[in-house]
C-alpha cells in the first residue's frame, strides 16, 4: 500500500473539505505517520474515514475529528496540555508537536504501554504518560492551559474544569449518540466560561463517565 498517497488523499479529500485550513495542523498530519499508531492488523485503514478499532474495546477518532479538534485548540508553543484518554498515542504525538508539554492519562495499562513505546520510538520527549481513572480519583499535579477529552461524556464534570488554567481551553464531546456535540470551553477567570459549539459527531463514552443507574422500587 502507498501510505504517502493515502495520507495525501486523507488530507485533501477528508480534512480540507471539513474546513480544516490551519497550515500547522495540515503540515502535522502530513508529517506524523498515523499508520505507525494504528494496530498492525488495521494498518491499511489508517487513513480511512472511520474510527479505527483499538484493543480494550476502544477506538481512534476519525482523522477529520482529530484535525478539527487540533485546529480549534489553537495551541501555542508555550502551552501545556492534559489529554484524558491516551488511546493509540497519535493525538498525543500531534499535541506534543504543537505544545510545550503534554500530560496524558489512560485507564487501560495495555494501551498506555503501547502508546509509550510508539512515542519513544518517535523520539517524542515532551510527553508524560500515566495510568489512571479520571472519573475515580486520578488527577493531575497541576492545572493546564488546555484539557482535551478524547471520549464523549454525558456532561462536563466539575473536576475537569478545575484542571484548566484561567484563559485556558477545554475540548469535550457531550450528548447522546448518534448526535453528540463537540465544544470548546474557554475559562475567562475563576468562575466564568465561554462555550463554542464546533461540530456534531459521535464518539464512544469515556470509561466510567456514565452515572450509575438509578433503581426504582
Amino acid at each position: 500500500m502507498n501510505f504517502e498517497q493515502a495520507r495525501f488523499n486523507m488530507v485533501e479529500q477528508q480534512i480540507r473539505p471539513w474546513e480544516v485550513l490551519d497550515s500547522r495542523v495540515l503540515s502535522l498530519l502530513e508529517t506524523i505517520h498515523r499508520e505507525d499508531f494504528v494496530p498492525v492488523r488495521y494498518r491499511k485503514l489508517a487513513f480511512a474515514d472511520i474510527a479505527v478499532p483499538l484493543d480494550c474495546n476502544q477506538v481512534m477518532m476519525r482523522p477529520k475529528i482529530e484535525a478539527r479538534m487540533l485546529q480549534a485548540l489553537g495551541l501555542g508553543e508555550d502551552e501545556t496540555v492534559l489529554e484524558i484518554g491516551t488511546g493509540s498515542g497519535f493525538v498525543t504525538a500531534c499535541l506534543a508537536a504543537l505544545a510545550k508539554r503534554v500530560v496524558s492519562v489512560e485507564i487501560f495499562e495495555e494501551l498506555h504501554a503501547e502508546a509509550s513505546m510508539k512515542l519513544n520510538d518517535k523520539h517524542i520527549s515532551n510527553t508524560e504518560l500515566f495510568v489512571g481513572d479520571v472519573m475515580n480519583g486520578w488527577q493531575p499535579e497541576q492545572a493546564h492551559d488546555v484539557v482535551v477529552v478524547t471520549g464523549s461524556i454525558p456532561a462536563v464534570p466539575e473536576q475537569f474544569k478545575g484542571w484548566v488554567n484561567p484563559g485556558g481551553r477545554l475540548f469535550v464531546i457531550t450528548g447522546e449518540s448518534p448526535a453528540m456535540e463537540s465544544k470548546l470551553l474557554t475559562r475567562l477567570d475563576v468562575t466564568n466560561w465561554t462555550e463554542e459549539s464546533l461540530f456534531e459527531t459521535d464518539l464512544p463514552r469515556l470509561v466510567n463517565s456514565e452515572p450509575p443507574p438509578v433503581f426504582e422500587f
